[in-house]
């Protein structure tokens, strides 16, 4: 169907580059947990913002681009490029890197004709709108790319009545922890520099790439003479895209009903409202009773090595981990039992399956491959991540959206609710048919709580008196 909206244009593109920083090394490995996203698409997440009262758009990307400019020199991985070294000896292989040349990041200045904020916020019952696929840079690009284009490009969107940061940070070198912690830590920035203050980050990145003992000293060889040989493009297939949101207090009554279930009483929150989306979704595809069916989720590892690594490590530190059951099995039981798959395979990721998991990459080193699996869901990003604390100076963001990168039916991304308080959102992709199914599930719309309204949001964000630049 054809957009209601004239195209996204481009008005200009700045090159940002950081002052010389003497710490930088000129490059730095990828670890096994950063190289098996050389074949997937880019990390893209944005945020929607009401204009403030007293800035030009111009002012606006001017102190993003003064205030990236000091971030890059803090996050210097941000500003190379991945570089491919062909190895000698042992067979043709090679090893994948991050020049740390400062070539730059990029802040792209575009324009929606026509658009507002209403048009960006779906309505209750609604799906997202195509046209925020164009608020971001890099669509498609797979992270391999990054050998040529910046690792970090972010666009600013201009609306009617407010605009929209969209980024685009190559995930062979962040996580959405890395992510999340550099937004914030250059909304700081942004902040320092309008209060006049010096620079100081509370949460300063740590660069010290984890790399495991007993395999030698890093890079870690592809056996591959180029990566190029292991990199698969994935076009997104037909999906709906909806964003489902939970209140605390609809939260608080599924752990408990999940706990009461299970009768062990150690359900979390997250838990319990991952066996729903799974439990509902496999419903709505109507898969056979035998059918296997897997529940897929990314979980840190900074916190359960031993010993920990910082919370504040720049870079990938996580590993993708499932259950599985079939659907029969799944749809039999009740919520507490499929709460508790969930939970186990949470307790089973402990230091030494980390280790053991890692040991296995590097015998045996591949990279992601997207692809349609209409057997499991995927749930993606965390509503621990710090998404509405990025205030660059003119107020909260209304809303957290993603780009097309990395989507496929039954993937889900998780996010914090605008008004906190343990709330969550939780953007689903789904086939047509499934979506429109789940839409009718009983158990899950009783879950389900109604959407913030715009007006509230609206009302809710207080812009602060900003000095023109």
């Amino acid at each position: 169907m054809a957009s209601a909206f004239p195209a996204v244009r481009t008005v200009k593109t700045y090159t940002v580059t950081p002052r010389p920083n003497p710490d930088a090394p000129r490059q730095i490995h990828l670890s096994a947990w950063d190289l098996p996203f050389l074949s997937v698409n880019y990390n893209q997440k944005g945020l929607l913002y009401a204009y403030p009262p007293d800035l030009s758009v111009e002012q606006i990307i001017q102190r993003l681009r003064s205030s990236l400019e000091e971030a890059l020199f803090h996050f210097y991985p941000a500003s190379g490029r991945l570089r491919v070294v062909t190895c000698q000896g042992g067979g043709i292989t090679c090893h994948v890197e991050v020049g740390c040349e400062g070539d730059g990041a990029e802040i792209v200045h575009a324009i929606a004709d026509g658009v507002g904020i209403a048009d960006v916020v779906a309505a209750d019952g609604q799906d997202l709108p195509e046209l925020i696929k164009e608020f971001f840079p890099l669509n498609l690009a797979v992270n391999f790319d990054g050998c040529t284009n910046p690792l970090l490009v972010v666009q600013v969107t201009e609306l009617i009545d407010g605009f929209f940061i969209g980024l685009a940070f190559n995930h062979a070198i962040i996580d959405g922890t890395s992510f999340w912690h550099f937004l914030n830590a250059w909304a700081e920035i942004a902040l320092c520099k309008l209060a006049g203050k010096e620079v100081v980050l509370s949460q300063p990145p740590v660069h010290d790439k984890w790399f495991i003992g007993s395999y030698g000293e890093p890079p870690i060889r592809l056996p591959y003479s180029s990566p190029t040989e292991a990199i698969v493009r994935f076009p997104p297939p037909p999906l709906r895209d909806r964003m489902f949101h939970f209140s605390s207090q609809s939260l608080a009554k599924l752990k408990a009903r999940a706990n009461q279930e299970c009768e062990k009483g150690s359900i979390s929150t997250f838990q319990a409202l991952s066996a729903l989306l799974w439990r509902c979704i496999t419903r709505a595809r109507c898969l056979p009773i035998k059918q296997n069916t897997t529940c897929r989720f990314p979980i840190q590892n900074r916190a359960r090595l031993q010993p920990a690594l910082s919370p504040n490590y720049f870079g990938n530190s996580f590993h993708p981990i499932s259950t599985t059951t079939t659907a029969g099995q799944l749809l039999e039981n009740n919520l507490g039992w499929a709460a508790w798959l969930v939970h186990e395979a949470v307790s089973n990721h402990t230091d030494s399956a980390i280790r053991d998991l890692v040991h296995e990459y590097m015998q045996n080193p591949y990279t992601y491959k997207s692809r349609n699996d209409i057997h499991r869901i995927m749930i993606s990003s965390s509503p621990r991540f710090d998404m509405y604390s990025c205030d660059f100076g003119w107020g909260k963001a209304l809303a957290v959206r993603s780009g097309i990168a990395n989507k496929f039916d039954g993937k889900l991304m998780a996010y914090p609710g605008w008004e906190g308080e343990g709330s969550v959102d939780i953007e689903v992709c789904l086939s047509p048919e499934c979506m429109s199914a789940l839409e009718k599930d009983e158990e899950f719309l009783a879950v389900v709580s109604p959407p913030i309204e715009l007006g509230v949001l609206l009302g809710g964000v207080k812009h602060v008196g900003l000095l023109n630049q």
